[in-house]
C-alpha cells in the first residue's frame, strides 16, 4: 500500500510503526516505530491493510499524537464494523478511508470473510 500512495504523492515521507497482534490476547505490540522529525506540521496516513479489533491501528494513532501528531488519517483495504467502531470512538478527530466494510469479526478477532492474515500474506508464513 506504501508503495501505491508513493506513487500518488512522490514527495511524501515515509515513517513506520511496527506493531504485531499478539495471537492470544489480540493486544497489538510496538515493537519499533521511527518517524520523520517534523510530524507535527505534516498531514499523516497511517496505512493498515486490514482494520479488524482496530488495536493496532488505535495503537499507532495513539503513538503518534503522543508524538505530537495533530493531523491524522486513517487508510484500509478492508475493516470489520468493530475496528471501525473502536476507532471512531478513541479517535473521533481520524477520518477512516476504506477500500471494503466486510460483515463482522470471529471468535480468533478475524475479519469474516476477509482476506486471511496479512503478515501471514505479506511474508508466507503460518
Amino acid at each position: 500500500m506504501v508503495d501505491g500512495i508513493l506513487r500518488l504523492i512522490p514527495a511524501a515521507k515515509v515513517g513506520h510503526v511496527g506493531l504485531y497482534r499478539d495471537p492470544e490476547t489480540l493486544k497489538p505490540v510496538e515493537y519499533y516505530i521511527k518517524l520523520p522529525s517534523d510530524i507535527q506540521e505534516r498531514e499523516l496516513i497511517v496505512i493498515d491493510p486490514m482494520l479488524a479489533t482496530g488495536g493496532s491501528a488505535n495503537d499507532a494513532i495513539a503513538s503518534l499524537k503522543k508524538r505530537g501528531a495533530t493531523n491524522i488519517k486513517l487508510m484500509c483495504l478492508i475493516a470489520a464494523p468493530e475496528g471501525v467502531e473502536m476507532i471512531q470512538k478513541e479517535h473521533p478527530d481520524v477520518d477512516i478511508y476504506l477500500g471494503a466494510l466486510d460483515e463482522k469479526l470471529n471468535e480468533k478477532g478475524y475479519i469474516v470473510p476477509g482476506l486471511g492474515d496479512a503478515g501471514d500474506r505479506l511474508f508466507g508464513t503460518k
